[in-house]
């Protein structure tokens, strides 16, 4: 039976609150928890594992996206982007089966295997472009914007399918605010004005 006296249990939680309920084990040990309390916090059912070396307070609310924050806590470089994305907008009808996220070229993949993810490598001046980050459950999530989103189906529209990319636009168009200007600078930096010009036309 361990030891762990019930101060430490309650330093531990008040660190957790801090951190709005989610710590990875390394930000946990850095923050000052000893492995032998997290572990003993875990036993008692205090917290609850997300995945491997992510947990969360028991008692906390379920989060409204877990897998997207899951993602982002275990790989903060990674952008949230495609389908992913797309459906956190609410301008696609698809059902993501994995996170999709976006890295630079040449960093290093994240070891996740819960959730699956899909990675898209990018070159760096693309990857940077509309990156958003947008508060969840208490949590900062990078996540592409509405307009990054569009540009990215019609750049990937031979992986996730024209139909895709054209419903996308079609549900922004429909539910958010259309910002053209944005639009066109992320097409011509992302190098698909041509494709995604006449669509756009066709929507005004």
């Amino acid at each position: 039976m361990s030891s762990v006296s019930t101060s430490r249990l309650q330093n531990a939680r008040s660190i957790f609150q801090r951190h709005g309920g989610i710590l990875r084990t390394r930000e946990a040990l850095a923050e000052g928890i000893h492995p032998e309390v997290l572990y003993r916090m875990r036993d008692l059912g205090h917290i609850q594992a997300l995945s491997r070396g992510l947990y969360r307070l028991a008692n906390q609310p379920e989060p409204g996206q877990p897998d997207l924050l899951t993602v982002s806590k275990r790989s903060p470089s990674a952008v949230i982007c495609m389908i992913s994305a797309l459906a956190y907008h609410g301008i696609t009808t698809q059902i993501p089966h994995a996170v999709d996220i976006a890295l630079p070229r040449g960093s290093e993949p994240p070891r996740i295997h819960d959730p699956p993810v899909n990675i898209y490598w990018t070159v760096p001046h693309i990857f940077t472009q509309g990156i958003q980050q947008i508060p969840v459950d208490g949590h900062p999530l990078r996540i592409y914007s509405p307009e990054r989103c569009i540009i990215d189906a019609f750049r990937h529209r031979n992986k996730i399918g024209l139909d895709t990319a054209l419903e996308a636009l079609r549900l922004y168009r429909e539910r958010l605010p259309l910002r053209v200007d944005d639009l066109l600078r992320l097409a011509r930096v992302c190098r698909v004005e041509a494709v995604l010009t006449p669509y756009l036309q066709s929507t005004l």
